[in-house]
């Protein structure tokens, strides 16, 4: 609990003085986090008490790494324990438990998670509808908490590159199963209040969605998108004739995170790789050197149209940003960079001039958005970091 006190006196709310607007901190707290939280209450007024000096609102809880995310190596190691393990349900009923007693009254709370697991772990037959049991179990969870507290707080889970849920689609076909169970058990009304996505724009970039299109498909299929990160991935255009782009790429390879990388030929078809690798960058197979485009899931801070020779997907967070706007609802908005520990090149002045540089970026694009539904709706879009 020191780090996170540490990390909001020294960035957070450096960041929020230094912005001079009232900003959101969208908090991770690992699993070890949490079990110091409920072993010594008074830590946890400790911290509402910084989050009140900095003039700071806690209204979302990233629980989708359970264990230490900024250790020498996650990679796969992050989608662990899935959405079958019940290691994960009580985790995340904790983490509700806690935001609950964050929130500020009157403001919906959100809990991004893991996309069910990683397809590249071996999984059970039964392994979605473990899956789907254990998703209604925490709906339940979280309308009785409402009972309790009044607090609303809905589960936003994560598509992301190379997982059980990766494209819109699988969302979309999981969703229908989820409450065709949810209707069986009469817990429709439940299921559809409580349970989500968080929609990752650089996520759905890196698989080529055209991402106003898929957040139709998921307004129409009513699946709530409860959480939506403002992010950007690396992209390339023309690898074969761009050696300068692929020859920056690769200083991007680094072991604590997995960067699955994604490749467009000229037809549309994919192709992929699990992990950024030198190889992949510096004499690619045919498959990737004749794309014409690539995609890498590596944030990078999202005021960049360019980070040096290589291009980004900030097109893509533009439309995402205006999708949301057309939604009737206001979905959390979270710049959610979280590669700045490995990120290669210059490093801004300090971690707060970075995130003040997003957030900045971020409330300018959102900047006819927000007068847009001020006028035809009375809703606010909430940013945070």
């Amino acid at each position: 609990m020191a780090e996170v006190i540490a990390g909001l006196r020294d960035n957070t709310i450096v960041a929020r003085k230094k912005l001079d607007r009232r900003i959101a901190s969208g908090l991770w707290l690992s699993a070890a986090v949490i079990r110091e939280l409920e072993q010594h209450p008074e830590r946890i007024r400790l911290l509402k008490g910084v989050l009140s000096e900095g003039d700071l609102v806690c209204y979302t809880l990233n629980t989708f790494p359970f264990g230490d995310f900024h250790s020498d190596r996650v990679k796969e190691q992050v989608y662990l324990p899935d959405w079958a393990d019940p290691v994960r349900l009580d985790y995340t009923r904790r983490c509700s438990r806690l935001l609950a007693e964050l929130m500020p009254a009157g403001v919906e709370g959100s809990l991004s998670t893991v996309p069910l697991g990683f397809k590249e772990f071996p999984r059970a037959a039964d392994f979605q509808s473990r899956c789907i049991d254990q998703l209604l179990v925490l709906a339940e969870s979280l309308d009785q908490l409402h009972d309790e507290t009044g607090q609303v707080i809905r589960l936003a889970i994560e598509p992301e590159p190379c997982c059980v849920l990766e494209t819109t689609r699988e969302v979309l076909q999981f969703f229908d199963a989820l409450y065709a169970a949810a209707e069986q058990r009469q817990q429709l009304e439940i299921a559809r209040r409580h349970l989500g996505v968080c929609y990752d724009v650089c996520h759905q970039a890196v698989e080529f969605e055209e991402i106003a299109d898929s957040v139709r498909q998921l307004n129409q299929a009513e699946v709530r998108i409860n959480k939506m990160h403002l992010t950007s991935a690396v992209q390339i255009d023309a690898p074969r004739e761009n050696a300068e782009a692929r020859q920056q790429l690769a200083h991007f390879v680094e072991p604590r995170y997995l960067h699955q990388t994604f490749a467009r030929s000229g037809e549309g078809s994919l192709v992929h790789q699990l992990d950024l690798t030198p190889e992949l960058c510096l004499s690619p197979p045919e498959t990737f050197a004749s794309a014409s485009a690539w995609r890498v899931h590596f944030h990078v801070p999202v005021n960049h149209e360019q980070f040096g020779a290589l291009g980004t997907t900030r097109a893509e967070l533009k439309a995402g940003i205006a999708a949301a706007a057309g939604l009737d609802y206001a979905p959390h908005l979270e710049v959610e960079t979280y590669t700045w520990g490995v990120l290669p090149g210059e490093a801004p002045s300090s971690l707060a001039d970075g995130l003040v540089k997003e957030l900045a970026a971020t409330m300018e694009l959102m900047g006819p958005h927000r007068r847009e539904t001020a006028v035809e709706t009375g809703r606010e879009n909430r940013v945070s970091e």
